[in-house]
């Protein structure tokens, strides 16, 4: 069970019993979408047969198993299935945040930079190369996928540097572009993603299994698709540069290399019908709809009504931080959508546009607009949580706020139109004890938000 830091909900009745039974609702969701019971809902062996969702492989046709990958959820993923297949597996690598980590058997694990790729996640993707390099059609890869795998397995293309990724990673995130955005242009300057690891991995057998972080759970946006065919192009990644005026800041390298790749001197990422894709399995184990709907349970089982909105909301954080609010407003007023008490559960990512160089992630950012606009509201908690426990480059999986959250922090001297324009939620919270401490949860299903109505 994921266990949050006692302070945030250690408060006088009514209020600390009201957040002791919200953080129960968040464990719920949680332990919903654990990546190891997550595989082994979907993967189970028995003897020879190794079943995979409803597809059956009989491992004796096999001379080796790869376990290949990248994520925040890659240690137990790499657990949960050698926990499975045991000595069959041959070699593993898999690509995981710093502090990340976990025992494996047979699995190395290289922690290495999210979001910002570093030298390490090279590293790690040119061993998963490596390793694939000599597939041939009697090898059975397993490919361990989940959010973070973007930046976790980066390896830039001939003429793109490590450092160039870097600043164009950086770029794209401070001008709040979306993680498909960012993913249709990763995959078009990376040897792996796009369809291109299982290209390299052919004509191998291919198991994916996919802990999605993406709204709607698209399969060639989950870290970029590595092993799914790409409807993307050069053209589009392009574009996607040019609509945010980046043609002119991005590396150089980036530019030439996608130009070239629209002029068709470069081939483009493996399409759908490509044969590469003939014995490529991809199964999406968890996603954020079932952390949504575990909530939903969890929220019944403690009394409440509750409700999921919308497991698709994007958007700039802070207004949809206000359209939670209203939400929490409406039902005071009319008890619509639903009846208090109430849970409103919402799911998807958010972006935030950086102008200042504060500490948060986009749900503190969230959570702080959404105190803002809950001033001297009562009987409405917001709660905005990253579901992989650190929220931006922080240690705090977001926050839960309430209308007396701008009050307390005037009482400390914190102006909260301040820190929001800094960026700086983080430290708005900190002082209040109003931030929500797991450490890393080891899984990511994007993000969860709730309106709490009493």
């Amino acid at each position: 069970m994921v266990r949050f830091a006692p302070a945030v909900y250690e408060r006088p009745d009514p209020e600390g019993e009201r957040r002791r039974r919200i953080v129960r609702i968040l464990q719920a969701a949680l332990g919903a979408v654990d990546p190891a019971v997550a595989v082994r809902r979907h993967v189970q062996r028995r003897g020879d047969t190794l079943q995979v969702g409803d597809v059956a492989y009989d491992l004796r046709a096999y001379r080796r198993v790869l376990v290949v990958g990248a994520g925040k959820a890659g240690a137990p993923m790499a657990q949960a299935v050698e926990g499975i297949l045991g000595d069959r597996i041959t070699a593993g690598r898999v690509n995981v945040k710093y502090g990340h980590v976990a025992p494996t058997e047979v699995t190395t694990l290289t922690e290495a930079g999210h979001p910002i790729p570093d030298e390490a996640g090279v590293e790690g993707a040119r061993a998963i190369a490596a390793l694939l390099e000599d597939a041939h059609e009697d090898d059975l890869v397993v490919c361990l996928i989940s959010g973070g795998g973007s930046a976790l397995m980066t390896l830039p293309v001939d003429g793109v540097s490590l450092a160039d990724m870097k600043a164009l990673t950086d770029a794209l995130l401070r001008r709040a572009a979306t993680i498909n955005e960012i993913n249709t242009i990763r995959k078009h300057l990376d040897q792996l993603k796009g369809g291109n690891l299982a290209q390299l991995a052919a004509p191998a057998t291919v198991v994916s299994l996919l802990l999605s972080d993406v709204v709607g759970n698209p399969l060639d946006v989950i870290a970029s698709g590595p092993t799914v065919p790409d409807t993307s192009t050069f053209a589009d990644a392009h574009g996607i540069l040019e609509r945010y005026g980046l043609l002119d800041e991005a590396p150089a390298s980036v530019v030439e290399h996608l130009c070239r790749g629209m002029a068709g001197a470069i081939a483009d990422t493996p399409k759908p019908g490509d044969p590469i894709f003939a014995q490529a399995q991809n199964v999406v184990v968890a996603s954020n709809d079932l952390a949504a709907r575990a909530a939903e349970q969890a929220a019944a089982d403690q009394g409440l009504n509750p409700l999921v909105l919308s497991t698709y909301v994007e958007g700039e954080a802070r207004e949809v931080a206000k359209v939670l609010v209203a939400v929490g407003r409406e039902i005071l007023a009319s008890e619509r959508p639903v009846r208090r008490p109430a849970c409103v559960i919402v799911g998807g990512e958010t972006t935030v546009t950086v102008r200042g160089d504060g500490k948060g992630g986009r749900n503190q950012e969230m959570a702080l607009m959404a105190a803002i606009s809950l001033e001297g509201i009562e009987d409405v908690n917001v709660v905005c949580l990253a579901t992989d426990g650190t929220d931006g480059p922080t240690d705090a999986s977001g926050a839960l706020v309430d209308g007396t959250t701008v009050e307390r922090g005037r009482a400390l001297g914190l102006d909260p139109y301040d820190y929001l324009a800094r960026n700086d939620a983080y430290l708005y919270f900190a002082p209040l004890n109003d931030l929500l401490l797991t450490g890393p949860t080891n899984t990511n299903v994007n993000d969860l938000a709730f309106v709490f109505v009493w």
